[in-house]
């Protein structure tokens, strides 16, 4: 049984349940769109924010009808995101494989986001969850902005720490936390109860993104996606902030010089990681990513002993040590 099984025993049946209704929430009377959601259901990834919030209502309360709900609609969000995502970066792979706008090109990739982003909607108004349908969309709307605060400030390779926290807390955390915070609505918990896990999902989303940042220095290709993407993109994520701000002005410029004519080689990339090592980025990050798990940990304690604050601390724990 691998970790991420074990976390999910809790749970198991519950996320078998939940398979069958994501399956059924994304199907349609157009045989296309059958075809690509077929595609990206046989492809699907690890589930973990399903199961941060089948986990988190474990943990509050209890699972609910309304559970189902949230899971489904945070994932079909999810994975429109993704989608969108792969046609905005002209990606064509996605976890290893032909990313959809690969295949069917980017009209269509855009179309499907669309479907799945409306199925979302509908499936929370059907279900008259608008709670749920006001904690995502609030998710939607600061993943959204994020995206174009990175994308404003990447043109100018102008960013600090602060606006590196602001974009990753909307472009990653916001949704972890919809996650935690969405379970614990549908579990009919306490308002205070819904902010302290929404609290505990930014601080997971944070550690979860700078882990995943890291990636981009690793020595090899351990995450199904060439070593050094961000740097080859210019995005400045945190241990390249951190170096940057180490260094005196002229290297520093220089640096900046290099990323800004890179052209993507490879060369670039491996100067760039010298530097960031020298100038102790990585430790940095490390060390951020730890504290944010630290607040997580912190929340998540203040909950009664169960199996799923057991799990939840599985899960926050394999959020930073995996390797992919």
């Amino acid at each position: 049984m691998s970790k991420l099984e074990e976390i999910k025993y809790p749970v198991r049946q519950e996320m078998k349940e939940f398979d069958k209704r994501f399956k059924s929430a994304v199907s349609s009377g157009v045989p296309l769109v059958n075809i690509v959601t077929g595609y990206i259901l046989r492809r699907k990834g690890k589930q973990m924010r399903p199961l941060f919030v089948l986990l988190s209502s474990k943990l509050t309360g209890g699972i609910t009808e309304s559970t189902y709900t949230a899971a489904s609609l945070i994932e079909l969000m999810h994975t429109a995101t993704l989608v969108h995502d792969d046609v905005v970066d002209e990606s064509n792979e996605r976890r290893g494989v032909f990313s959809v706008n690969a295949i069917w090109k980017s009209k269509v990739a855009v179309l499907l986001g669309d479907y799945l982003l409306a199925r979302g909607l509908l499936l929370a108004v059907e279900k008259k969850d608008y709670n749920l349908l006001e904690i995502v969309s609030n998710a939607s709307k600061e993943m959204s902005e994020g995206e174009l605060v990175q994308i404003q400030k990447s043109r100018s390779l102008n960013i600090d720490t602060d606006t590196y926290y602001e974009v990753i807390r909307k472009k990653t955390a916001s949704l972890i936390a919809a996650c935690t915070a969405s379970g614990a609505s549908a579990a009919g918990a306490e308002q205070e109860v819904i902010d302290r896990v929404y609290e505990m999902g930014i601080n997971i989303g944070m550690a979860f993104q700078i882990k995943d940042d890291l990636f981009d220095y690793q020595p090899h290709g351990l995450i199904g996606k060439p070593t050094g993407n961000d740097i080859k993109d210019k995005k400045f994520t945190l241990p390249l902030i951190y170096a940057l701000n180490q260094a005196e002005s002229g290297k520093r410029k220089a640096m900046i010089r290099k990323i800004r004519n890179g052209n993507r080689s490879q060369r670039v990339v491996n100067d760039v990681v010298h530097f960031v090592n020298e100038m102790g980025g990585i430790s940095f990050a490390f060390d951020k990513m730890h504290e944010f798990k630290s607040s997580a940990m912190e929340i998540l304690q203040s909950f009664p002993e169960s199996p799923a604050r057991d799990s939840l601390r599985e899960l926050v724990e394999f959020t930073v040590s995996r390797n992919k």
